[in-house]
């Protein structure tokens, strides 16, 4: 980038530098949301709620499917 465009577009900074943040903290929620191990831990909290009475099976039966479904949805991710 050359002296006359590095100012010219200077006023951008920090718009540029806000998408920036904007995209690492999206990419660090879905790296979150889809990671197996955070998953298989919530499904063992779905099980162990079940178990106390803390939920109905229908309930249960609801978040295991969310929760299976993000898994997937992360082996998918991951393999592309």
């Amino acid at each position: 980038m050359g002296f006359i465009s590095g100012l010219l577009t200077l006023p951008l900074a920090p718009v540029r530098s806000v998408a920036w943040l904007a995209e690492r903290i999206r990419d660090q929620a879905e790296q979150e949301l889809y990671d197996p191990a955070v998953i298989r831990r919530q499904l063992a909290e779905v099980d162990s709620a079940l178990a106390a009475g803390g939920l109905s099976e229908e309930e249960a039966a609801a978040l295991q499917d969310e929760l299976l479904a993000r898994l997937q949805t992360g082996t998918s991710r991951a393999g592309m």
